[in-house]
């Protein structure tokens, strides 16, 4: 529990023991879950938190609250990590009354068993209340990233509550960079939803902003326009930075030999960023958080029981997912006795938007010869190529 402005308190907690974040992300430095009250004449607390946390966030509601009496209680989202408590604060407090968008008002009864609904406050786009000195402007964010999400702005205090827009993997108390993880965080969690992140950004143009409170992560409050400028990158889908993802399955070692031979030609040729990531072993989430960073992928797979290998072809299925797009691919293919991965990469690659897939395709028959440096070496010439 902290101050963040005169008026408005930190209620949230964080949760170090979380293995994976929505069953699947890796979180080696846990998550938080954000909550916040507004102290005014109408006490208005946004957003609960996960069931995991219940307790801590009750002790921290308690002590602020110091035995007042909540007024409002806004919904910004309403998945279980941030509204898990929403019936107990409607069995605590009789009185309350919950804000939210129309089509959270729909969906609620399938979080909570409680009628509630001669208490509900739907809101429209644009629409306001006022707390007492506060005004709240509620913006709607539909399918970032769930249909039901709102934002809501604070006038007085000029402070704008995100949902999950600006979310970021790690507790509070985790030192860090913010960029890389609320990149992974963005691209795994929101990133299909460019489009909808765009049309919300149009929304909040105009508003005079201080002060950005997400649903996971910490509370951005100075060089605002740098978190922006990312988000605006990102949701757009260009590429961050002038770099090549090379990403790789080797089953026995020799796809491996000819990438890391790849990345040697590709550093001879001034290439400015090379990553490697070998897709059996590492982070998933990770791996396409910097397919998304950088603007060129080399994808090199071996065939596998006549198909794509595994790993390869859950790579390629989250880039399909999360609207991979604006990029520059080129393909190596190992195969022994029917080389496949090549056309089978392809498959999945032409539906994806925008992309300037290298023709020439390098095909490894077991190991890598003389014959495939030589291929690497105008490989890398396209792929470099302005």
């Amino acid at each position: 529990m902290k101050k963040i402005t005169e008026n408005i308190t930190y209620i949230g907690v964080d949760d170090k023991n979380l293995d994976l974040f929505e069953s699947q992300y890796i979180v080696p430095n846990g998550v938080s879950y954000n909550s916040y009250v507004i102290h005014d004449e109408k006490i208005t607390i946004m957003d609960t938190v996960d069931k995991r946390k219940t307790n801590d966030w009750i002790d921290n509601l308690k002590k602020d609250l110091n035995e007042k009496k909540p007024y409002y209680l806004v919904i910004s989202h309403l998945e279980p990590d941030h509204s898990s408590n929403i019936e107990y604060l409607s069995k605590e407090y009789p009185e309350l009354k919950i804000i939210l968008s129309a089509k959270a008002a729909n969906m609620l009864p399938q979080f909570i068993n409680e009628d509630i609904s001669n208490r509900l406050v739907i809101v429209k786009e644009g629409e306001e209340i006022n707390i007492g000195k506060h005004t709240l402007k509620f913006i709607m964010a539909p399918m970032v990233h769930w249909p039901e999400v709102m934002f809501t702005y604070e006038e007085k205090e000029k402070t704008l509550f995100t949902a999950d827009a600006f979310g970021k993997f790690g507790t509070l108390d985790t030192k860090e960079d913010w960029t890389c993880e609320a990149r992974r965080y963005y691209f795994n969690i929101v990133g299909k939803y460019g489009m909808q992140v765009q049309t919300v950004f149009k929304k909040i143009a105009n508003l005079e902003i201080e002060r950005i409170c997400p649903l996971h992560g910490p509370i951005l409050d100075e060089n605002l326009d740098y978190y922006i400028n990312k988000y605006d990158i990102w949701s757009n889908y260009k590429p961050e930075d002038d770099g090549v993802l090379i990403a790789y399955n080797s089953i026995h070692g020799n796809t491996k030999e000819a990438v890391e031979k790849l990345k040697e030609i590709l550093e001879e040729k001034g290439a400015k960023k090379i990553v490697t990531s070998d897709l059996s072993r590492e982070d998933m989430a990770e791996v396409i958080e910097d397919a998304f960073r950088y603007d060129k992928l080399v994808i090199a797979s071996p065939t596998y029981d006549a198909g794509l290998f595994p790993t390869t072809e859950k790579f390629l299925r989250h880039l399909k997912h999360k609207n991979y797009q604006n990029r520059k691919i080129a393909l190596i293919e190992n195969g022994s006795w029917a080389p496949m991965s090549a056309k089978l990469m392809k498959d999945i690659i032409a539906d994806l938007k925008d992309i300037n897939l290298i023709e020439k395709t390098v095909t490894i028959k077991t190991k890598m010869t003389d014959e495939n440096i030589k291929e690497m070496e105008e490989l890398a010439k396209e792929l470099l190529k302005v």
